[in-house]
């Protein structure tokens, strides 16, 4: 019983591979969003240094509060990051909170070819990526590499060095077949992008949604305000990822019930199980790359030569 539930698992298999970076390649650290563990940070780069010439500001490690520093801090650090002519990679820190206060400061029209990798609250900078049509890799961040094992971490240079996966073993929710470039990311940080400037391109897309320690009713609120605001109406599929630490009220009312409640309704293909977020895998994903998703199968699968920065 336990190896065919196994097998059920979702899985993601290298189909594609476009020599992107290499060893050797310059790597920019940024901490856009909130503070982190210095050693989990420490092991983290000692683990990029392995293959990678990383570089990043001495201030890296400022705190002010629920902030890896000041905005001003962060936004100089993040420009400071697409200016190097050499770096090729901008590797998130951390995530927790803080990228969509630097989004008013930033033109999509202006980004260099440079590879953003991250996720969570690193979602506000995906959508900037994905507004100035540039790849992006929705990935573990620089202190979530200190902690993780050599499964994942081969998995992350993999990815990143161009390498895009086929995911199978997806369940279904709402049939049919779908391609489109793959948005979005972390839901609560989509929701506060909604009726903004800064929200990911949608027509025609894939949206991936995925969250952690949000309580069911909460995901309700933000799903309905998706709704209302016409992002479900525009999109070509949903991928639903982890939803990790989301769990029950008094209520008894799973998160994934409210998001088959809101999604499985809706006339495009639906899956989740995708092993995309805040869970112990954390699969790496390109967005903003084309792929084709089949429901009834199953699978999400990157079309062609499409990772390019």
């Amino acid at each position: 019983m336990p190896h065919r539930e196994q097998r059920r698992r979702a899985a993601g298999r290298l189909v594609s591979h476009r020599r992107l970076i290499g060893p050797g390649a310059v790597v920019r650290v940024i901490a856009p969003s909130g503070p982190f563990d210095p050693e989990a940070f420490a092991a983290g780069l000692a683990f990029l240094r392995e293959r990678y010439e990383v570089r990043h500001r001495p201030d890296v490690l400022d705190r002010r509060g629920y902030l890896a520093g000041s905005d001003e801090r962060r936004l100089a650090e993040l420009r400071e990051a697409l200016a190097d002519p050499d770096a090729l990679a901008v590797v998130a820190a951390r995530g927790g909170y803080g990228a969509t206060r630097l989004l008013e400061h930033l033109d999509a029209a202006d980004l260099p070819p440079k590879v953003l990798v991250g996720f969570s609250d690193i979602t506000a900078l995906h959508a900037l990526w994905q507004r100035g049509g540039r790849p992006s890799l929705h990935a573990s961040m620089v202190a979530a590499l200190g902690r993780a094992d050599e499964v994942a971490r081969s998995a992350w240079v993999l990815a990143l060095e161009g390498g895009a996966a086929l995911f199978t073993g997806l369940r279904c929710w709402s049939p049919g077949v779908a391609t489109g470039p793959l948005v979005g990311g972390n839901l609560a940080v989509l929701a506060a992008l909604v009726g903004t400037p800064y929200a990911p391109p949608l027509d025609g897309s894939l949206l991936l949604l995925e969250d952690v320690g949000e309580r069911p009713y909460r995901l309700d609120r933000m799903l309905t305000s998706l709704r209302h605001a016409g992002w479900l109406d525009r999109v070509a599929g949903v991928v639903v990822g982890e939803l990790t630490d989301c769990r029950a009220g008094p209520d008894g009312v799973e998160a994934l019930a409210v998001l088959e409640e809101h999604l499985a309704r809706l006339p495009v293909p639906v899956v989740h199980a995708i092993p995309v977020g805040h869970g112990p895998r954390n699969a790496p994903i390109w967005m903003g790359v084309r792929y084709r998703l089949d429901a009834g199968a199953g699978s999400l699968t990157p079309i062609g030569d499409s990772v390019r920065p």
